[in-house]
């Protein structure tokens, strides 16, 4: 009941904000409306479309490009994007989408299906075909190009680590191995977090994606079954996964309850934690360099000298005895826009070879094209770049089903039950299990032993 009333709240506030700074934006037809997330260590996408703004202006005379930063959350970014698109005088044009909430957005008709734009677009056939799914809802449409994709792994500081007694190349097998790992910084180097996992509502898809999902994903099952066609709870996977979630935070492994329900843990991990030296071993994303590289929001110079990476092993170390999700981003463009061919053309201005090499160095982002994964420049000044491009090859994805939102907001819940001690795993596996029965339907959910 408290969640539904913050989220009534939220959505006040959001459309009075909106309501008072949005209307008339495009009374002209003239102007072209992008809407985006810059929040935090995330300005990736700000730095791209101020570069191109000129540009875009200069070779279509007459039209204005109409900036609209989103400083929010990711949550929140969600909660204000769409209220914009609820009204013809606020909805943007071209959009900053999330992967994940593509299908859900195409059955609220957000957005324009692309699919006749892309036959005649000539850099379409430099997309890798994973990432062409990617904006690909279940009705068959492609509703956004993709601006790259991200892979999850392990983070770890060497210099920590070397107090501790633990070697520099360190690249656990097992999920004990990572646990071993982190009590023996915990006993050794008192004062810092020995192993960040995210977990609870806070953090929002963090939680569902870098946490919880990079643990059952590595178990050997699913949160969906492509050949039964059914979403799976419980299972002993998701069982092992709320396990570890507890032994890291009821052993002292993991940061406290308060840090991790903290919405801008995820940001404070990679602007002050890593950098600081607080964190031994973080389960995070491919993105964090982009706070640290020159002209990042927390520029952090010896990031690469002090920090070294590891894919996450499975759970028993069976095959391919690494695991991770990956993501992305997407521009979409808007179903109520006026202006769809000046809207496509700046979607091919920001996504075409020069700026889309220029996004993935800034944002940190894993490329998606093939003509600029060839580029020298892409892996230049960022020596982790490759690593987590390799892991791709074994890289898998959430559920794209509309309802997918809807369970991973359960899964965060589920996880904070765990973190904060009011529900036993076993406890959290069974109400997670019963809420996605009523999400999806009961017909639609399986146990897995």
């Amino acid at each position: 009941m408290r969640r539904k009333s913050a989220f009534v709240m939220t959505a006040v506030m959001v459309a009075a904000t909106v309501s008072a700074c949005g209307s008339g934006g495009s009374s002209d037809g003239k102007t072209i409306k992008v809407a985006y997330q810059k929040f935090g260590n995330f300005i990736g996408a700000d730095v791209l479309f101020k570069k191109i703004k000129p540009v875009f202006e200069q070779q279509n005379p007459g039209y204005k490009l109409k900036l609209i930063p989103i400083e929010a959350d990711e949550n929140s970014y969600y909660t204000k994007l769409n209220l914009m698109r609820r009204s013809p005088s606020t909805a943007p044009d071209v959009a900053y989408e999330d992967t994940f909430f593509v299908n859900s957005d195409a059955q609220a008709r957000f957005l324009m299906p692309l699919d006749d734009k892309l036959q005649s677009w000539p850099d379409w056939s430099q997309f890798v075909d994973a990432a062409k799914v990617a904006g690909q809802a279940s009705d068959g449409h492609t509703y956004g190009i993709p601006m790259g994709t991200d892979t999850r792994g392990l983070w770890f500081n060497k210099q920590i680590f070397a107090k501790a007694g633990l070697p520099a190349n360190w690249q656990p097998k097992t999920w004990n191995d990572v646990l071993a790992a982190a009590r023996q910084i915990k006993a050794k180097v008192p004062g810092v977090i020995p192993l960040n996992v995210y977990a609870g509502k806070g953090v929002g898809e963090a939680a569902s994606m870098q946490g919880f999902e990079m643990l059952l994903y590595g178990t050997g099952d699913k949160l969906y079954d492509d050949q039964t066609k059914k979403w799976t709870a419980p299972s002993k996977g998701m069982g092992d996964s709320f396990n570890f979630l507890k032994t890291v935070f009821s052993s002292g492994l993991g940061p406290t309850p308060q840090q991790a329900l903290d919405p801008h843990w995820s940001d404070n991990v990679a602007g002050q934690e890593l950098p600081k030296g607080k964190i031994a071993i973080d389960l995070d994303g491919s993105w964090l360099p982009q706070a640290w590289i020159p002209g990042g929001a927390n520029p952090w110079p010896q990031w690469s000298s002090t920090l070294g990476t590891a894919p996450m092993p499975t759970q028993n170390g069976q095959a391919p005895g690494k695991v991770t999700m990956s993501g992305g981003w997407l521009l979409s463009i808007g179903a109520r826009t006026k202006q769809a061919a000046a809207a496509w053309k700046l979607v091919q201005l920001a996504m075409n070879k020069e700026n889309s090499l220029e996004f993935y160095v800034k944002a940190t982002q894993v490329s998606v094209r093939k003509d600029v994964v060839d580029d020298p420049k892409y892996v230049e000044g960022n020596p982790t770049q490759k690593f987590w491009t390799d892991l791709v090859s074994v890289t898998q994805y959430r559920p794209a089903y509309s309802v997918y939102p809807q369970i991973s907001n359960q899964l965060q819940a589920a996880t904070e039950a765990v973190v904060t001690n009011q529900g036993s795993p076993q406890s959290a596996m069974n109400d997670f299990a019963n809420q996605v029965k009523q999400i999806a339907g009961p017909d639609k959910v399986e146990a897995k032993p």
